[in-house]
């Protein structure tokens, strides 16, 4: 592709990183009014995470075996489960009262811990998959192999590490 449509995508790609969780912060701040909560959620977007960390793994095995197709396909699954993840996240939070972890000691500071690097690497990830995805759809595969190399462990801390987040606080649900 040429450098125009490059450059194009990286203006998309910051804004769309800047914009994420910009949006989801505010969203963070609205309750729907009178809305029945949404407590069925949580269970099925740490199973969402569950089965991205899978797909991952299963992903990165396909293009080590040169299946590229079929890694091609399993990112593109994941990109879309990380996107249903997102939506029912806000859904959950706009509709339900945050949920305090009730844990005491040293199990609050490693939930803690989890929470905050799950939270933090989470931004950190979206200019990192969506600029694995553009480069890989422009055909630049040795770029696109750089960045995936550190966006890969990224995105598996972040699902695995929001099923551990799950498991932790959902006694207190």
């Amino acid at each position: 592709m040429n450098d125009n449509k490059s450059k194009i995508y990286n203006r998309l790609i910051i804004v769309v990183s800047i914009a994420i969780p910009i949006v989801v912060a505010i969203l963070f701040t609205v309750k729907i009014p009178n809305a029945t909560p949404l407590s069925f959620l949580p269970p099925i977007y740490a199973t969402i995470n569950a089965i991205t960390a899978v797909l991952l793994i299963f992903a990165l095995r396909a293009i080590k075996s040169g299946k590229r197709l079929l890694h091609e396909r399993m990112m593109k699954v994941c990109i879309g489960l990380s996107l249903v993840f997102l939506v029912m996240y806000i859904a959950y939070h706009m509709t339900s009262d945050p949920t305090p972890y009730g844990g005491e000691g040293i199990i609050a500071y490693v939930y803690y811990f989890i929470l905050i690097s799950h939270i933090i690497l989470s931004i950190v990830l979206i200019p990192m998959v969506l600029t694995s995805y553009v480069r890989a759809v422009q055909r630049q595969f040795d770029p696109h192999k750089k960045i995936a190399k550190i966006t890969f462990p990224i995105w598996l801390y972040v699902a695995v590490t929001g099923v551990i987040v799950y498991l932790m606080i959902s006694p207190y649900y």
